[in-house]
């Protein structure tokens, strides 16, 4: 591992000798520290399936390497993301009505067929004639921001690049009302949390605020219903015969999945792309020294940064999995970040390496019928950013030490110091 990257030396030891049985990896000061490390790693070695009996979120089966994810998420018979059955993530009530929460119901937490028609209804916003039709917007917007950068002083990455360029894609997939867009980026946080992280203080908070996004989006929906068919989510959502049984309930459901999976995911890749250039400058010089390696880069730094931790199903029967027994409705918990630092599967994992081989064979799409929707798109936008990087800087350099978002899911960053070296 780079010398650079290497998680605190207490976790270290304390991963080592601490029992099997309570290491916890959906610990969130884990994340915080950038500390899980040396915890996958014993969970890959040692129990590849592992039980925690006792966490925030109860008990739940962890899922630590590549190929064993991969069977689970793609075994969608035997392991569900169906609602009714819990949530297809760890925090159920981020996205169930328990404990405060409230049901935000949408396709990553369906089965088939359900799943099919709905995903359906959305899929052409990522055709490729779509795509051919963002890039040069996405270039051009990428290229005025990069533009407005201050070069040798030092300035927030997350704020002033990730969060801006994919607020306003984000804004034009909806063809929402651009000078609110900053709405887009406060709803997409506020999905992801719970009271305690800094962004809402109680769960009541939180509902009024995604209640504010339903009535908004609300009077979207029924703006583009009046008018004749058009290229963005919204109107094909309020068009799609699919669709025109929606509750509010399901409405809002299907609009946080687009709003998170059109911004968090995207905005986590930028920023890690930041933190690449600056922990491998030899990489970033490599890549600069020929363009062509953006085939691999891209994919790597969306390995590399893993943006979203985790991906969840339950247990819809009694299953026994790689020797161990799963019982009907018990959670289980596929580490995309683990399996995406699979020693076994992939050489030299901690690292980020322009060059990399296969640099495609990696987790953080998911697989299986839930694989991302958008992945062409974050790697557009992932690629023409770094385009802009290449071109225009000789490093890129991070002062001090980034905030990091306080999630088990959302793996990302809050605050990156960075300077750029022209």
């Amino acid at each position: 591992m780079n010398a650079a990257v290497k998680p605190p030396q207490h976790h270290v030891e304390r991963a080592r000798t601490m029992p099997l049985a309570d290491i916890d990896v959906s610990d969130v000061t884990l994340y915080q520290q950038e500390a899980l490390a040396p915890y996958f790693e014993r969970l890959r070695r040692e129990a590849p399936v592992h039980w925690c009996r006792d966490s925030l979120y109860g008990g739940y089966w962890s899922i630590t390497r590549f190929h064993d994810i991969v069977a689970i998420d793609t075994n969608h018979k035997q392991f569900s993301s169906d609602h009714t059955n819990g949530s297809f993530v760890l925090d159920d009530t981020t996205l169930n009505a328990v404990d405060g929460g409230i049901s935000l119901p949408n396709f990553l937490g369906m089965d088939p067929p359900v799943h099919d028609l709905h995903r359906m209804a959305v899929s052409p916003i990522v055709a490729p004639a779509n795509l051919l039709r963002f890039e040069s917007l996405i270039r051009s917007r990428t290229k005025e921001l990069f533009d407005s950068l201050p070069t040798g002083s030092t300035f927030n990455w997350v704020e002033q690049v990730s969060i801006p360029l994919t607020t306003m894609m984000l804004a034009t997939l909806l063809d929402f009302p651009f000078e609110d867009r900053a709405r887009l980026t406060r709803w997409s946080d506020i999905v992801t949390t719970r009271p305690g992280y800094g962004l809402v203080d109680s769960w009541e908070q939180r509902t009024a605020e995604l209640m504010e996004c339903l009535a908004y989006f609300q009077n979207l929906w029924d703006q583009r219903q009046k008018l004749p068919p058009k290229a963005d989510l919204i109107s094909m959502l309020a068009h799609s015969p699919a669709m025109q049984g929606l509750t509010p309930t399901d409405f809002i459901g299907m609009l946080v999945l687009l709003i998170v999976g059109g911004n968090d995911t995207t905005r986590s890749s930028m920023s890690g792309s930041a933190m690449a250039a600056h922990l491998y400058p030899a990489e970033f010089a490599k890549a600069k020294a020929d363009p062509a390696l953006l085939a691999s880069v891209v994919p790597e730094v969306i390995r590399w940064q893993t943006p979203i931790s985790h991906m969840r199903r339950t247990a819809i029967e009694d299953v026994e999995f790689r020797g161990q027994a799963i019982r009907k409705g018990d959670k289980v918990v596929m580490w995309y970040l683990s399996g995406n630092r699979d020693e076994e599967v992939i050489e030299r994992p901690h690292d980020f390496i322009a060059d990399r081989p296969n640099a495609r064979r990696h987790l953080s799409f998911g697989f299986g019928i839930h694989r991302c929707l958008g992945n062409r798109l974050a790697e557009l936008q992932i690629r023409v950013l770094w385009e802009e990087m290449l071109r225009r800087y000789a490093t890129i350099e991070v002062v001090g030490e980034p905030l990091r978002v306080p999630s088990n899911l959302i793996h990302g960053y809050l605050d990156i110091q960075t300077r750029l070296h022209a």
